[in-house]
């Protein structure tokens, strides 16, 4: 085996890892982020390094199997889902995002079987699939250390109530405000991709429904 699809194994080795954590009763905090989301955003981090290195060294060193075909896509799934799940389970993530990052998911894999059945045809990532795969793991790792939750910047400057409270105050003397603002929209956007990206796949794919 190869060091490009060791390093797609160990990616998927880190998921499991990464799901335990919760479980180990870490109550420590640092900087007010519980402990438990640091380390698993650490865990997070250097899955998604292994992610660039495999294809880079599979490529650059001429090991592109069909084995690491097969896996590395499997794998950079089972890690983006397991993290959104994990921050729903947290309440730092709505439902509906993993959901519609799921579906997807079932869309482009029920058009790859068409296309291997139909004669292979094989579509090009484009700018949409790139920036979703890019803005979907700078997200997770920005909101498992936000201290607030999807979105919750535009409440806390458009809510008068809200803005009188001293939770207010700490968004704007730590600059919580403008991360949770980054963060957000960062997370709209990977949302706004993996639409668009399943959309393309079903447009450029429509011959294949052709009987």
């Amino acid at each position: 085996m190869n060091l490009a699809n060791k390093l797609t194994i160990f990616r998927m080795i880190l998921v499991p890892i990464m799901v335990i954590i919760p479980f180990l009763g870490i109550n420590s905090e640092i900087l007010g982020i519980p402990l438990t989301y640091i380390i698993i955003d650490m865990i997070f981090i250097i899955a998604s390094i292994t992610d660039k290195l495999d294809g880079y060294i599979a490529r650059s060193r001429n090991q592109v199997t069909t084995f690491g075909k097969f896996l590395d896509p499997i794998a950079d799934k089972i890690l983006v889902l397991a993290a959104m799940i994990m921050l729903v389970e947290f309440g730092k993530l709505p439902a509906w995002i993993p959901v519609i990052v799921l579906a997807r998911e079932f869309i482009v894999s029920g058009y790859r079987l068409i296309a291997v059945e139909k004669g292979g045809k094989v579509i090009a990532a484009s700018i949409w699939g790139k920036l979703k795969t890019v803005t979907q793991m700078i997200s997770i790792i920005l909101i498992f250390i936000d201290k607030f939750n999807f979105f919750d910047f535009v409440r806390a400057t458009t809510d008068a109530k809200v803005a009188m409270e001293s939770s207010f105050l700490i968004y704007m003397n730590q600059g919580s405000i403008v991360f949770n603002a980054i963060t957000s929209i960062c997370l709209l956007i990977s949302v706004i991709a993996t639409v668009f990206s399943g959309y393309e796949y079903l447009k450029d794919g429509k011959d294949l429904f052709k009987d």
